[in-house]
């Protein structure tokens, strides 16, 4: 079985959070509420400034994705 990309999540015990989870390298948890961001990856140097300059575009990525998601729950 092949795991979608992104993955909303849902805990009670945090209920203003958004969670997304990024399942594909680099993995993370992001909260949409305020764009932290969790990595489940370690990185070395090069990876560090490669991830300075894609980390905005995973959190655009991520936000697109919710958006979708609750289109959907909408209609």
């Amino acid at each position: 079985m092949e795991l979608p990309k992104f993955i909303l999540g849902d805990n009670t015990d945090h209920p203003d959070a958004i969670y997304i989870i990024h399942t594909e390298f680099p993995r993370f948890i992001i909260n949409l509420e305020n764009d932290e961001v969790e990595w489940f990856e370690e990185f070395d140097q090069h990876d560090q400034k490669e991830l300075e300059t894609e980390t905005e575009n995973y959190i655009k990525q991520a936000t697109e994705f919710y958006d979708r998601e609750v289109a959907r729950y909408e209609d």
